[in-house]
């Protein structure tokens, strides 16, 4: 037996909680088998070794208060420790938070700073917050956001919270718009895109998204605010949160954001960033909604980072 790994575990029983209502089951284990390859986690699904009052279950079986959950005897190799959070990271999270209450944090994700650890990245926003935030066990993240966009950031601090707040995103009930900054100029004044996006997953790992009809629905619609010389600055607003969805829309209407390395014009960007632009110019800059049991909405925005608002001056002075 390799000396990373522990004894096989005996069968365990878990009696399900109120926090764990709704939760799928394969999330569930995840989340108890810290150390269990996700492909195993599947497997023991698969094969049923996973019992739900005493019944055979699916992945995307939703738990209920009261379930009865049969772990079978699994070989656990140890976790490996996640790396303290820089200091660096620490002041740069120190003062972003948004809004707070009981349920939520909403935090001013800086760009450059990846959401979740992975593919290369061992520590995002919510490992780190984790880790500052001890007093908050249930953190989770409610959405994300790419690496190289800013702005408002929610994660959940109950699990009560995040099946409510992921419901009311499936009928879309939150409100999320951001601001872009496009290359060329803007004659109309609203544009709204219906077009399917096909995620695909290249050899090296890149994520890329395309507009296909073999795609999920995704709907954006956005709003011209002002025209530059050769930009225009818009807001867009989410009607479907997909992966890419605004930049790959934006590129679909011959307009693609400034700054993006991935879906952009290359001549563009290079324009821009003789302007000073550093950075993808896609900032998360409001999301509001309303818990089912209240009248009293919540909303929260979060300010133009001051580079891209001294972009913003540069181009007004020469336009």
């Amino acid at each position: 037996m390799s000396p990373q790994e522990e004894q096989p575990r005996s069968a365990v029983a878990v009696i399900v909680g109120a926090e764990e209502h709704g939760q799928r089951i394969d999330n569930f284990l995840l989340c108890r088998l810290k150390g269990v390859p996700k492909s195993r986690v599947y497997r023991i699904l698969r094969r049923g070794e996973v019992r739900v009052n005493s019944g055979r279950i699916g992945p995307s079986y939703r738990l209920q208060t009261g379930d009865r959950v049969r772990i079978p005897p699994l070989r656990l190799a140890q976790e490996k420790p996640l790396p303290r959070v820089s200091h660096h990271l620490q002041s740069t999270l120190a003062d972003t938070v948004l809004y707070e209450d009981e349920r939520i944090l909403a935090v001013d994700k800086p760009a450059g700073v990846a959401v979740h650890g992975g593919s290369g990245v061992s520590l995002g926003v919510i490992e780190a917050l984790r880790q500052l935030r001890p007093d908050l066990p249930h953190l989770e993240l409610v959405h994300r956001l790419d690496r190289e966009t800013s702005g408002c950031l929610l994660l959940s601090k109950r699990r009560s919270a995040l099946r409510a707040l992921h419901e009311l995103m499936r009928s879309g009930e939150v409100d999320k718009r951001y601001l872009a900054l496009l290359a060329g100029r803007w004659e109309r004044t609203r544009i709204a895109v219906d077009a399917p996006l096909l995620k695909n997953t290249l050899q090296s790992g890149e994520r890329m998204v395309r507009v296909s009809a073999a795609g999920k629905a995704a709907r954006t619609v956005f709003r011209r605010i002002e025209v530059f010389a050769d930009a225009t600055l818009v807001e867009a607003q989410l009607l479907t949160g997909r992966t890419h969805q605004i930049r790959v829309h934006a590129a679909h209407l011959g307009t693609p954001i400034l700054g993006d390395d991935k879906y952009g014009d290359t001549h563009a960007n290079a324009a821009a960033k003789k302007r000073g632009l550093r950075r993808l110019f896609l900032h998360a800059r409001a999301l509001g909604f309303r818990w089912p049991e209240s009248t009293q909405p919540i909303h929260v925005t979060a300010p133009l980072p001051r580079e891209l608002q001294r972009l913003l001056d540069k181009y007004r002075s020469t336009t």
